[in-house]
């Protein structure tokens, strides 16, 4: 953890104030117009700064940087704050100043030809979707906050989505990096090549370390051809189980053309209703729900291929009910089922959030086993698992007995997760399949982290920023 430096202040001058001097008022923001950058995305934590520093630029973050690193202050840096586990959500320590790239919203090149774009990190992820389609491009990574959340941020978190069966994760979308490292100085990596295999690609150590190594500028990404055919399908299933079996016919049948599978509870239908009352829910009283995509582009014909896989999975009797979209406005009713689920869950109140990931034929086993364990130590929780069938990572997310009080809610949330996580750990998996570490998942990554590992990432840390001044406390502690 960083410690202000009394001896580095001028005079009696406070940081925020000396801030203001060294870089001008137009830049920092102090005082209670700090605290909305202070704030998780759910609201469920409020800390402070001491100052908010919003560069329009990238040698005007090389200039933030510089100064709290003169002031021996650290640095949060932040996107869209859409992150789900505290990384962009600065300590109460009253040594810290978050930098937010909000300002930095340029798409510098939009290379047809290559497929490619070179972005600024403030830009968010929905317009710049918006703004590659004009052009008949498509970037794929898909998230439910992309409405908010900014590219530099999905970098830092190597943040997941919906359409990581077929496209993989941001970290095989991005092609280069722009980094401004702890010192000020840039790291300039802005490749478009496709094969570039001169020595150790350096522009990985920077994606999902969540600004613990520097501070992302900009972005050059892979675009593909947008799809000018999208089939999306509701399938109602006799048990969970079975999604893993239509997953499997799925990925032989529609092949790479498939972009998402996704699994729901019947639950699921409820808290998305409870959230937004004119949704309309084609399918109810069914034991599991799968939401498959599958798209492409050219002479392959997806309706009649999402038709002749459907006929298939009836006549096997592994769907027992379905709905097909026929219209952009009937697929997007069918998604707003997916991301009401999640509004359900919050505005019933705090409840535990996970990011798991187990082996993809093992999912079912562990939702079973891990809901079991969970109602037994609980009996009054209700537990939400969803997710992405096609990479295995599951969102088990335990809503408390709210009957027993607010003083009792983040006690319940604390066992669930110990539950959990016993379970996940006799499966292998991982705490963090998308979200990252951030704060929030710090003790559980540190107690599971093995010994070469921690030195490896604690070499890495002290050679890059040896004055610990990138994003103290998120993803592990160093003495």
């Amino acid at each position: 953890m960083i410690e202000m430096d009394k001896t580095a202040q001028t005079g009696d001058m406070s940081p925020a104030a000396q801030l203001v001097e060294m870089l001008g008022p137009d830049l920092v923001l102090t005082g209670e117009a700090t605290l909305p950058y202070c704030r998780d995305w759910h609201g469920d934590v409020q800390t402070g700064a001491i100052a908010v520093l919003r560069p329009r630029s990238t040698p005007e973050v090389q200039a933030c940087v510089k100064a709290a690193a003169a002031l021996r202050l650290g640095v949060v840096p932040q996107g869209g704050n859409t992150g789900l586990v505290l990384g962009a959500v600065p300590e109460s320590s009253g040594a810290q100043v978050v930098i937010t790239l909000e300002r930095m919203t340029q798409v510098r090149t939009l290379d047809v030809d290559n497929f490619s774009a070179v972005v600024e990190a403030g830009v968010v992820l929905e317009q710049f979707k918006e703004t590659v389609a004009k052009a008949g491009l498509f970037f794929p990574l898909t998230l439910g906050a992309q409405g908010s959340c900014r590219i530099g941020g999905n970098v830092a978190t190597n943040a997941g989505g919906v359409n990581v069966l077929r496209y993989g994760m941001t970290r095989d979308l991005v092609l280069g990096l722009e980094v401004v490292l702890p010192d000020g100085s840039l790291f300039e990596g802005l490749s478009l090549l496709r094969k570039d295999n001169r020595g150790i690609d350096l522009k990985q150590m920077f994606i999902g370390a969540e600004g613990t190594l520097g501070i992302i500028t900009a972005v050059s990404v892979k675009l593909l051809p947008a799809p000018d055919q999208v089939a999306t399908a509701l399938i109602a299933l006799p048990k969970l189980a079975d999604a893993i079996d239509l997953y499997r016919r799925a990925r032989r049948e529609c092949c790479d053309l498939m972009s998402a599978f996704e699994f729901m509870p019947p639950l699921a239908m409820v808290l998305a209703k409870e959230a937004m009352p004119d949704l309309q829910i084609p399918l109810t009283g069914y034991p599991a729900y799968a939401l498959i995509e599958i798209s492409g582009s050219g002479l392959v014909d997806i309706d009649a291929l999402m038709e002749r896989f459907l006929e298939t999975a009836f006549e096997s009797g592994l769907a027992l009910d379905g709905v097909v979209a026929q219209s952009h406005a009937q697929a997007k009713n069918l998604w707003d089922i997916r991301e009401g689920m999640n509004l359900g869950q919050a505005e019933r109140g705090r409840h535990m959030r996970s990011d798991i990931s187990v082996p993809l034929s093992r999912l079912a086993e562990f939702v079973t086993e891990a809901e079991a364990a969970l109602t037994a130590e609980m009996p009054g929780c209700v537990c939400v698992s969803y997710g992405h069938i096609g990479d295995g990572n599951v969102h088990l997310n335990v809503m408390p007995d709210y009957s027993l009080g607010e003083d009792q809610i983040d006690p319940q949330i604390s066992m669930a997760k110990k539950i959990m996580n016993a379970v996940l750990d006799r499966y292998d998996g991982s705490i963090s399949a998308e979200h990252g570490i951030g704060r929030l998942k710090k003790e559980d990554f540190e107690a599971r982290l093995p010994d070469v590992h921690r030195a490896l990432l604690t070499s890495i840390k002290r050679a890059v920023d040896p004055h610990l001044i990138m994003n103290p406390g998120c993803q592990i502690d160093l003495p």
